[in-house]
């Protein structure tokens, strides 16, 4: 039954047979004798993935809670007998969203439960989604723009989109400025894997609006240092920027051009919250990620 619902969860038999440390060769007769014990198939093979039956459907349903339960039987007894003394919790998130959006909640959780052992992994995106359909994250904290139908995301803060110059610059002068005058200059961005390049690079492109990118770094703090320096202006979502920024740096809302940022919690459907989870995430919003839509099991296109 293990081996069933790690193969639906990682979607190949030799991500389970990694997962499982076993051969593929065994998860694939541990799937066999379990077909032949409930006599029906269960389970669609090819070359590429595998796919759930109607009745791999309502078996996984069942199964899940009950292997997650096992395997997490240890940590939930533990945590029952001591309370929230003993257990570990290990969250994805972005370099942003660690520097700026966790360290309140970090700091009331540990406050709260000192002896819980917190993890949080600095990751992109497409690592987070890796962690969490691996079950090595409880659950992730940043921002989306592609919501895969296997992955609940509960957005809970917006931050607007920033402009920002040196304070000498000729657009900090403006009373209001318009995305066509930003076209002289040369803009500071992340580099183009990350999701504010694209956002950045998508919205010029929508309106026709010629741009040029002067210097890709990576990292906030950085791309603000070397504006401030005078190497070029950029784009930045308002998460980052401090009341210091504002001492050194001319700042403007460019939500007129630009859509919203917005972070939240994202885990996998169907996810069993240990109680460190939970109250974690609590601290953001009580009773997130509570409905039902979100237990339902999601399967991914990866």
């Amino acid at each position: 039954m293990r081996a069933f619902v790690t193969t639906v969860k990682l979607g190949t038999l030799s991500r389970a047979a990694e997962a499982l440390y076993l051969s593929q060769p065994s998860v694939s007769l541990q799937l066999q004798a379990l077909e032949r014990e409930l006599g029906m198939e269960l389970l669609h093979r090819s070359r590429r993935r595998i796919n759930l039956t109607d009745a791999g459907e309502a078996l996984y349903e069942l199964a899940r809670p009950l292997v997650e339960g096992w395997e997490n039987l240890d940590r939930q007894f533990q945590a029952k007998v001591k309370g929230l003394q003993a257990g570990k919790l290990t969250v994805a998130a972005g370099s942003s969203t660690i520097q700026y959006l966790l360290p309140g909640l970090v700091r009331q959780y540990r406050e709260r439960f000192p002896d819980v052992q917190l993890q949080l992994a600095n990751v992109t995106g497409k690592d987070g989604m890796a962690l969490l359909r691996a079950d090595e994250a409880d659950f992730a904290v940043g921002s989306m723009l592609d919501v895969p139908n296997d992955i609940a995301w509960a957005p809970v803060y917006h931050y607007d989109p920033m402009l920002i110059t040196p304070l000498d610059h000729p657009l900090a002068q403006k009373e209001s400025v318009l995305l066509d005058d930003l076209s002289p200059y040369g803009l500071i961005l992340p580099p183009q894997r990350l999701s504010t390049y694209r956002l950045v690079d998508l919205v010029f492109q929508q309106r026709q609006v010629p741009y040029h990118v002067a210097i890709e770094v990576g990292g906030w703090e950085v791309i603000k240092e070397y504006v401030a320096m005078g190497l070029g202006i950029s784009i930045v979502t308002g998460i980052c920027i401090t009341d210091a920024d504002r001492q050194r740096l001319a700042v403007r809302n460019m939500r007129q051009y630009f859509p919203q940022r917005s972070y939240g919690v994202v885990m996998r459907k169907g996810k069993f919250l240990s109680k460190e989870a939970q109250a974690f995430i609590d601290l953001i919003r009580p009773g997130l990620l509570t409905h039902r839509d979100y237990d339902e099991s999601g399967h991914s296109e990866r």
